[in-house]
């Protein structure tokens, strides 16, 4: 069974940063992708960033040049440096991973969600 762990979250005014941690633990064969998604009261869930383990990043345009996605593949670890916050940043940032198992079968798993809320 695999667990993603996220912490980080909280209260900060708009300007301002945080960072958002998230370590996946458990029986697992490879980390493929490790992202973050966000969802703010109302709307659907929505894409934030991701990173794959080769490298690659993705990242939605209205956090573009503001965030920055990091992983590190030995600890099963991925991170969201978020600068320059907005109000409209405020919402539930779930941590995601796509793990491939020993019986080379993709499984996506979430994490429970940390709170971020930026008051103007």
């Amino acid at each position: 069974q695999v667990q993603l762990l996220e912490s980080g979250g909280g209260l900060v005014q708009a300007g301002e940063s945080l960072r958002l941690s998230c370590a996946a633990s458990g029986s697992m064969f490879r980390v493929v992708v490790m992202g973050w998604y966000r969802q703010a009261p109302g709307k659907q869930r929505e894409l934030v960033a991701l990173k794959t383990s080769i490298g690659s990043t993705n990242y939605a345009d209205s956090v573009k040049g503001r965030f920055t996605i990091s992983r590190d593949n030995a600890k099963n670890a991925v991170y969201l440096q978020m600068d320059k916050l907005k109000p409209e940043d405020t919402a539930v940032y779930y941590c995601n991973a796509q793990i491939l198992d020993v019986s080379d079968q993709i499984r996506g798993y979430w994490g429970r969600g940390t709170q971020v809320t930026v008051s103007s």
